[in-house]
C-alpha cells in the first residue's frame, strides 16, 4: 500500500499554505489530496468535491451510524471533519501518495490507524499571539470563533509530541523547505 503524509495543525498556523505550495511546487513527489467531509460552510471560493466535501451535520451523522470514516471529529457543535474510508482507498488503489490536511486528532487517529505507513507532520505557529493575528488578518471568522479557535489551539498545541515531526512556521519559506524535505526522505 502506498505511504501517506499526514499534516496537522492549529487552526490558522499555515500548514494549507504549506501543503498547497508543496504539491503545486513539486509534482515529482505524485502528492494527492485527501479530500475530508465537513459540515462547515465554504470559505471563500471554496468549491464542493475540491476542498472539502460540504455536508450537513444529519448526513455527517449518517456516515458516522454506517462506519464510513476513517477517523472523524465534531471540532464545534455540529462542526464536524471527517475522512472518508472509500475516499482513501479509491486513491490508494490509484498508487497515490494521500496528503491529509486534518485537525490534530484527526491526524493523531489517522497516525494510530496507518502506522509506520504514514509520516505525521505537526505545523506550530511561533506563539499563541502571532496565531491570533493570522486568524484576524484572514478576515473569514467573527472574534467569538476567533476566541473558540485560540482556546481550542492551546490545546492542540500540548498533543505536538504525538507526531513524527514538528516544524515550527515563524517563516513559510523555512517551514515549506523543512516540510518538503521529511516529505522527500520519508517516500525515498
Amino acid at each position: 500500500m502506498p505511504k501517506l503524509i499526514i499534516i496537522s495543525a492549529p487552526s490558522g498556523s499555515g500548514k494549507s499554505t504549506i501543503i498547497n505550495s508543496i504539491m503545486t511546487n513539486h509534482p515529482e513527489l505524485h502528492l494527492a489530496f485527501s479530500i475530508s467531509c465537513t459540515t462547515r460552510p465554504p470559505r471563500g471560493n471554496e468549491q464542493d468535491g475540491i476542498e472539502y466535501h460540504f455536508i450537513t451535520p444529519d448526513q455527517f451523522r449518517h456516515h458516522i451510524d454506517n462506519g464510513d470514516f476513517i477517523e472523524y471529529e465534531e471540532v464545534y457543535k455540529d462542526r464536524y471533519y471527517g475522512t472518508l474510508k472509500s475516499q482513501i482507498e479509491k486513491q490508494s488503489q490509484a498508487g497515490q501518495t494521500v496528503v491529509f490536511d486534518v485537525d490534530v486528532n484527526g491526524g493523531i487517529r489517522l497516525k494510530e490507524h496507518f502506522k509506520q505507513q504514514a509520516l505525521s507532520i505537526f505545523i506550530q505557529p511561533p506563539s499563541i499571539d502571532t496565531l491570533r493575528q493570522r486568524l484576524e488578518k484572514r478576515g473569514t471568522d467573527t472574534p467569538e470563533v476567533i476566541d473558540d479557535r485560540i482556546a481550542r489551539a492551546q490545546y492542540e498545541l500540548s498533543q505536538a509530541h504525538k507526531f513524527d515531526k514538528i516544524i515550527v512556521n515563524d517563516d513559510l519559506q523555512t517551514a515549506l523547505n523543512e516540510t518538503y524535505h521529511q516529505i522527500s526522505n520519508f517516500l525515498k
